[in-house]
């Protein structure tokens, strides 16, 4: 018996419903999430005036002018100078590079040691998923900062070891929510079957398991790059973090807390891209959250 035919867009043409792709629900969820699309555009917006801040920047960070010493925010220093001449608007740009590396160095390390310890705690149980869960509790136990204070104080640090230092400490949320992701898959059909057919462990959790806990680690990278640009703020505004005359938002909060009144500028300027920064990587987690949840109604 012939099938029926349907009437397409095209004037009696045959027409056939093709269904979403998964990229396309995601991105059309995402949409619906104004204020993290806002966020994501300005989050672009720094991350690319960072990394081309030497081109962008008038003025070398370094680069001093004694004839503009302490001057408010103009046309020739939309952002001020600071007590040695400096352009705050070229240090800022500068500073932004140092930081927004740290945060994106940290996210990205931390998700990738979380996802890993949680994957194969989960999915092998037994004595490794306790090694795992008692390491993730030990790391978890250590005091955040004064940990990175004495870190601070022992070794120099630069933006790539302070990334690397943050990424081993701010794993173990990832980790635990990764793990319990994985104890419910590993007894999935899906699972099961690749099982029955005599696919290795190294391949289920690669292609099996690692695409089903993807959201959790893409909302937990966005979360954690948000603390460790903190953090890193934190480290340099007490003088353990970047040290001068290299900027970054926190080491030019520092240089700026005995002249808050008499050049409020200083501390300004730095605050506001930090406080921006962190608000739109958690309005930013919040809407991929929504976007990746697998439960969302369409």
């Amino acid at each position: 018996m012939p099938q029926p035919q349907y009437p397409g867009p095209a004037g009696g043409e045959t027409g056939q419903v093709r269904g979403r792709t998964q990229r396309e629900i995601i991105w059309t969820r995402f949409k619906r999430h104004k204020l993290a699309l806002v966020c994501a555009v300005i989050l672009l917006v720094l991350y690319v005036a960072a990394f081309v801040g030497p081109w962008l920047a008038p003025y070398g960070f370094a680069e001093q002018n004694f004839t503009a010493i302490n001057e408010a925010p103009s046309a020739e220093h939309p952002m001020g100078t600071d007590r040695l001449g400096r352009d705050q608007f070229s240090r800022v740009l500068y500073g932004g590079q140092v930081s927004l590396l740290v945060g994106l160095g940290a996210g990205v390390g931390s998700t990738v040691i979380g996802a890993a310890i949680g994957i194969f705690s989960g999915y092998f149980g037994r004595w490794v998923d306790t090694a795992g869960a008692g390491f993730t509790d030990f790391v978890i136990a250590l005091p955040f900062l004064p940990v990175l204070i004495v870190l601070g104080a022992v070794f120099t640090f630069s933006p790539q070891i302070i990334a690397l230092v943050l990424a081993a400490l701010l794993w173990p949320t990832v980790a635990r929510l990764v793990r319990a992701q994985v104890l419910t898959l590993r007894e999935s059909e899906f699972v099961q079957a690749a099982r029955s057919i005599g696919v290795s462990s190294f391949r289920i959790m690669l292609r099996h398991i690692l695409p089903n806990v993807v959201g959790v680690m893409v909302v937990q990278a966005t979360l954690v790059t948000g603390i460790a640009i903190i953090s890193e703020s934190i480290l340099s505004f007490l003088g353990l973090g970047i040290q001068p005359p290299t900027p970054s938002w926190g080491n030019m909060l520092q240089d700026a807390r005995t002249a808050m009144r008499e050049l409020p500028w200083l501390t300004i300027f730095p605050s506001i891209m930090i406080i921006t920064t962190v608000i739109c990587v958690n309005f930013l987690g919040d809407g991929l959250r929504d976007a990746l949840d697998p439960k969302a109604v369409e």
